[in-house]
């Protein structure tokens, strides 16, 4: 049996509406203590919370909101602090049986400072840009170097590093999970189903912004770590600005030259489509879904600028909404 009063859930979340009432219910019973962060809502997310005995933080509407904020502000609601936390975005459910599995991974092993595991998505088929969020989270069991947003974390890890950098907007996760690495602590995923999530992303201009925050991810994390993302940089750079430019100085100068560019990108997409299948993705669907990741570079090229204009102008490091 679990014993609850080792761990506590934070859960954040803005205007998640049935979603977060979802995430509640999932947790009913797992925890005696579940902290509810919420970032400006104007739905029904404040009462949803607190008609399943949440406690509630409402964060300061006068500084800008990051999923990296609101899970410190869960976490230093703690008192006292248990000996883990459980984080969790207000979109996800929490499968049945994670807790268990994960702290009897974090006793087993004192040097596991986070511990992970499968994410999935609810609707993988409702439209192409679920199912590339559901790839997305297929990844291998075993030591990683970083993981999304539902995690579990030793409470004593947490504080030594200092928690979540809450400037970073995008790829916060990643940016943490590095900081918990340098300081000789391991990352682990489990074999084990942990959340279900809904991105309820069903139009082009939703999967584009969120392509545009991956890339200021990219560039905000590569900032602070220069070694991570650093392969996802240089292709963005490559496809995504150093090709189109090649394109038009071929179109104006020589324009034979522009077989070699497309065709470089006709290898890049089949490279694509291989990876996917040899991942275990049907033939159909990576065909498909490699359109989408091929396309991707240029609104990540859109969020890797946007992110450098805004250190040039020392402008706020704003939110990149995309549902």
């Amino acid at each position: 049996m679990t014993d609850r009063t080792d761990i506590a859930v934070v859960v954040i979340g803005r205007n998640e509406g049935a979603r977060l009432v979802a995430a509640l219910v999932s947790l009913a019973g797992k925890v005696q203590r579940v902290v509810y962060v919420d970032s400006g809502s104007t739905d029904g997310s404040l009462l949803a919370a607190a008609n399943a005995g949440a406690q509630i933080v409402e964060l300061d509407l006068d500084t800008p909101f990051t999923a990296a904020r609101a899970r410190n502000a869960g976490f230093e609601a703690l008192d006292p602090l248990p000996e883990f936390v459980q984080f969790i975005d207000g979109d996800c459910i929490l499968e049945p049986d994670w807790i268990t599995a994960g702290l009897d991974a974090m006793r087993k092993n004192a040097d596991i400072g986070i511990v992970t595991g499968w994410r999935s998505e609810v609707y993988p088929d409702a439209s192409v840009y679920n199912g590339l969020a559901d790839f997305e989270w297929h990844r291998p069991a075993g030591d990683i170097e970083a993981c999304g947003g539902d995690m579990m974390v030793r409470t004593s890890v947490f504080t030594t590093v200092g928690g979540f950098n809450p400037h970073v907007i995008a790829a916060e996760d990643d940016e943490f999970c590095t900081r918990v690495r340098k300081a000789q602590w391991r990352v682990h995923r489990l074999p084990v189903r942990m959340t279900q999530h809904d991105a309820d992303t069903h139009r082009f201009g939703q999967w584009w912004q969120r392509a545009v925050r991956t890339g200021h991810g990219f560039a905000q994390v590569g900032a602070l770590h220069p070694e991570y993302f650093l392969r996802a940089r240089q292709r963005v750079w490559f496809y995504g600005a150093i090709l189109p430019i090649a394109a038009v100085l071929a179109l104006l100068f020589l324009p034979w030259m522009l077989l070699p560019v497309f065709g470089l990108y006709i290898l890049s997409y089949l490279k694509t489509v291989r990876g996917l299948m040899r991942a275990g993705l049907g033939g159909r669907k990576a065909l498909h879904q490699s359109v989408f990741l091929s396309l991707s570079k240029f609104p990540n090229l859109i969020g890797l600028l946007t992110y450098h204009w805004r250190v040039l102008r020392s402008s706020d490091m704003a939110i990149i909404e995309y549902k």
